[in-house]
């Protein structure tokens, strides 16, 4: 089982923070300023880092128009072309380095998710400290085996993948020596239905590849990642804009900076209340316990009196005798008068006959 992998010098995986990525992908809308921001947004919302998709319109696709690269009716991007959605959504590569350097001064993390062979070459050739394979790019073996021997730190998305098809890329990572595996599960949908996410199979990815497994969530929710984390995710990823309103080619499904902030404090405060497994009471419960029930008098006794259900009773505080002797004192006598409200203890019952109460 791996637990853990470290990208840019912190630990993620198995009992580790939730680590939290913001997807830029194309929300800048070909303007580096906007990057700017988006990148800045991501910090400030607590993100841990911001993930870019480094690609160019001939290297993920060809520029053709025939049935076969057209966008189909009921998609987000219903009317283009797959090679007139990239040029409008694909990342400059100039920018990368420069928003890197950014990133660094901003004390976040910058990786990206390559699409060809040249583009893992260009960011192993800047450092990026991990990669991402899309879900889309899971069957492209040979492209996982090329990113897989680089040695770094791989994210990977399942969406869309059978079993067999996420054991065969996960293979083909571990048979180039590289372990250092997380695994994503995603709905490749946009916007995602929350009755689609199967977070269920969260957990059970970890049992079945002994791998660390997060959420690469498409929905327009926080709760879905929130309820990704109660079940085990250590990675969230969710795409980030500045506004919806600027009609980017994945705003309608990112959130906005004060949504994405929400998501990032909801998840913090889920996983303090993970905490660790145990059956001690907190520092608060123990100031509580006063407050227990235990066995009071609760009627004026006279000494010689018999101890009855009408006269010691189990109520809160707890001063008294533990409720679990109550049996136990029943028709012993009092050895003293006793006033209604004291805690009752050994000490009222007469020596003889008194049970070895502990």
């Amino acid at each position: 089982m791996i637990d853990q992998i470290e990208i840019g010098g912190r630990s993620v995986g198995i009992n580790c923070p939730v680590f939290i990525i913001a997807e830029m992908s194309g929300n800048h809308n070909q303007s580096y300023q906007k990057a700017l921001e988006i990148l800045h947004a991501a910090k400030e919302a607590g993100a841990d880092a911001v993930k870019l998709q480094t690609y160019t319109p001939d290297t993920i696709t060809i520029n053709c128009d025939n049935e076969y690269f057209k966008i189909l009716e009921g998609s987000t991007w219903a009317g283009q072309t797959l090679y007139e959605l990239y040029r409008k959504a694909y990342t400059p590569w100039d920018w990368h380095p420069k928003l890197q350097e950014e990133a660094e001064q901003l004390g976040i993390t910058l990786f990206s998710t390559p699409f060809d062979i040249t583009s893992v070459d260009f960011l192993n050739k800047i450092n990026v400290p991990a990669y991402k394979v899309a879900s889309f790019e899971l069957v492209d073996i040979s492209l996982i085996e090329y990113i897989a021997r680089q040695g770094k730190p791989i994210i990977m998305s399942t969406g869309m993948g059978t079993l067999d098809e996420i054991e065969e890329a996960v293979l083909a990572i571990r048979k180039n020596d590289n372990q250092q595996i997380i695994l994503l599960k995603c709905a490749s949908d946009y916007p995602a239905r929350a009755e689609d996410m199967n977070l269920n199979t969260i957990p059970d990815m970890m049992e079945k590849f002994g791998l660390p497994a997060g959420l690469s969530d498409h929905t327009l929710s926080r709760e879905v990642s929130v309820a990704a984390v109660a079940l085990g995710a250590c990675v969230i990823e969710k795409h980030l804009t500045l506004s919806r309103a600027d009609d980017g080619p994945d705003a309608g499904f990112s959130l906005e900076p004060h949504e994405f902030k929400d998501m990032v404090n909801a998840v913090r405060l889920t996983e303090k209340a993970l905490g660790k497994i145990t059956y001690k009471p907190t520092e608060s419960e123990l100031k509580n316990r006063i407050f227990r029930r235990s066995l009071f008098v609760v009627s004026n006794a006279k000494a010689g009196e018999s101890v009855t259900a009408d006269n010691v009773r189990s109520i809160r505080p707890g001063n008294g005798l533990h409720t679990r002797h109550f049996k136990e004192i029943i028709g012993q006598k009092f050895t003293r008068d006793v006033q209604k409200g004291t805690p009752f203890n050994l000490d009222m019952l007469k020596s003889s006959g008194i049970p070895d109460i502990k």
